[in-house]
């Protein structure tokens, strides 16, 4: 009798086997596809941050321009330009620079000082995949990243 009973329990033990297998190798590929989703998720953010200090250089470089004798950065234009080597490197930045009107324009009142001075308004962008060497990107690609920063004086 106790050989019947041997022989029917036999098979439990590889279907419990066999189960423990396939759970085991779903909660790896569970582990590999959260790990790949971070890393990415990782690197985008990075990304993103050495935008912002592209960006940043691109209106440190606007400020620096239009503080040059002769006015280095004339109202309107639009410039772009690559980043020198470094951590920056992979990222192209377009300042652009326009005349506002000072509120009240057109309406000057003699009395109030400067009631016709506008200011000027510029434009940073600054992205990683520039089209025709400018940014923004219209159609960009699946790692495309883009800060953009605005400044009025």
């Amino acid at each position: 009798m106790k050989l019947r009973m041997i022989r029917k329990s036999a098979g439990v033990a590889l279907v419990t086997a066999i189960f423990l297998l396939v759970v085991l190798a779903g909660l790896a590929v569970a582990v590999v596809s959260l790990t790949t989703s971070q890393q990415a998720s990782t690197s985008q953010d990075e990304q993103g941050a050495r935008a912002y200090l592209a960006a940043r250089a691109g209106m440190e470089w606007a400020f620096f321009a239009s503080l040059q004798p002769g006015g280095g950065l004339v109202c309107p234009t639009v410039v772009s330009f690559g980043l020198p080597a470094a951590t920056l490197s992979a990222f192209t930045v377009t300042v652009s620079c326009n005349a506002v009107p000072a509120p009240g324009y057109g309406n000057a009142d003699p009395t109030l000082p400067d009631s016709t001075a506008g200011g000027v308004r510029i434009t940073v962008t600054a992205c990683n995949q520039p089209a025709n060497n400018a940014c923004p990107n219209n159609a960009p690609g699946p790692d495309y990243v883009q800060r953009v920063i605005e400044a009025q004086l």
